[in-house]
């Protein structure tokens, strides 16, 4: 028998039962688009969030106070003792370096913001001018924060857009004064830029000057330390900087940590990839579903069709060529239905990305190859029962239908 032939069989098998071949391509297109779309939306955050990350480029240290790696075990946790605080002075102290291009020292609560009857609770940060610069964002209108001596404590604060629309309405903010806790500060300017920044929404931010946030949350130490690296430069040369200025300045204890923006991407890209392939896995359980469904179909088949198994063996069809009918018959029926489930997880990616634009859901192509592999696999291997059940009936009981 020619492959034609196996295949024309195969076909003919499946035109002969319509509702259980839909029923078993429905299963597997199922199984096929639920791995392809959920590999696709696990990528497009993955893609996401390293976006974000990267627009700040690979040449940013946060500088925390406290050793992390350490401070679980320390005597000092055990006396209920809180790490050395960084200061303005050990911010400004880094700056003396040529290998630092900026540094923005951060401070960060949450306070009341009122004006003229309206109030709502918004993240407060204090910084300093080069904060704009170092996370990229962009103003709608107005001034940053004034490049000053990081002392001063200016009543000044630059607004997120929702934070603007939200206590000025239709009025223009700038040059207005707003209440912060018990405290009253001038607008002087409005971001533009969306998303986050530090875990907060930009747009719900308000910026002050890092002195005033120390009025504001009556404390002298410092959040982090922000320190940009010239591109050039390689990081390890500036950590030995921070490391060593800060220690010199706490009386030769090390007792900062040192995250890299790289450390931070690598980790979330780990992270976000390890529960794509979760996910993808899950979604794989559907095709083993499917697969189960083809077992017990194709038993059905073969029990309808013994007659004609039974002529082909009278006329010399071997056993592994029966065996080879079943199986191409079942991974014709894989091919299909992984096919169908390829273009419903694309359409379905597709959609979400018209929802959602900066989510970008195209599905990997190993993500896609993958689903395939495991359909036809699949199919392969659910169908060696009902194959070796067809090979093995006897021709002449066949032939009367027994």
């Amino acid at each position: 028998m020619r492959p034609v032939d196996s295949l024309r069989f195969a076909l003919g098998s499946l035109g002969g039962g319509r509702l259980r071949t839909l029923l078993m391509l429905l299963a597997t297109a199922i199984g096929v688009a639920a791995v392809v779309l959920l590999t696709g939306i696990g990528n497009g955050a993955r893609l996401y969030i390293v976006d974000k990350f990267s627009s700040l480029g690979t040449n940013l240290l946060i500088v925390i106070p406290g050793r992390t790696e350490t401070a679980a075990n320390t005597p000092s946790t055990l006396l209920g003792e809180t790490p050395r605080d960084l200061t303005l002075d050990d911010a400004l102290a880094v700056t003396r370096s040529d290998l630092v291009r900026r540094v923005a020292p951060l401070n960060i609560g949450e306070l009341s913001a009122v004006r003229q009857g309206r109030e709502r609770q918004v993240p407060v940060l204090g910084t300093t001018t080069f904060f704009l610069q170092v996370h990229h964002l962009q103003l709608a209108r107005g001034s940053f924060l004034p490049e000053e001596d990081w002392g001063i404590a200016r009543p000044v604060c630059v607004l997120g857009a929702n934070v603007a629309r939200e206590l000025f309405g239709s009025a223009e903010p700038l040059g207005e004064v707003i209440r912060l806790g018990s405290y009253r500060c001038r607008v002087i300017g409005v971001l533009a830029s969306e998303g986050r920044s530090l875990g907060f929404d930009t747009q719900e931010l308000v910026i002050v000057p890092v002195a005033f946030a120390q009025m504001l949350f009556d404390t002298s130490g410092l959040f982090r330390i922000l320190v940009e690296g010239r591109p050039a430069e390689s990081l390890e040369p500036l950590k030995a900087h921070i490391r060593s200025t800060i220690a010199r300045r706490h009386y030769g204890e090390d007792d900062v940590t040192l995250i890299t923006q790289d450390a931070v991407l690598a980790t979330f890209d780990k992270i976000l990839g390890t529960l794509t392939l979760t996910v993808a896995g899950i979604a794989a359980i559907s095709l083993v579903v499917a697969g189960i469904l083809i077992m017990n179909v194709m038993l059905m088949a073969v029990a309808q069709r013994t007659r004609e198994i039974g002529l082909l063996k009278a006329l010399g069809a071997t056993r592994a060529k029966i065996m080879a009918l079943v199986v191409s018959e079942a991974l014709l029926l894989s091919l299909i239905g992984a096919a169908a489930g390829i273009i419903l997880g694309f359409c379905g990616a597709w959609g979400i990305a018209r929802f959602y634009p900066e989510l970008h859901t195209m599905p990997p192509l190993w993500a896609v190859a993958a689903a395939v592999g495991v359909a036809l696999g699949n199919g392969l291997l659910f169908s060696f029962l009902p194959a070796r059940r067809a090979a093995r009936l006897d021709p002449i009981r066949a032939l009367a239908g027994r």
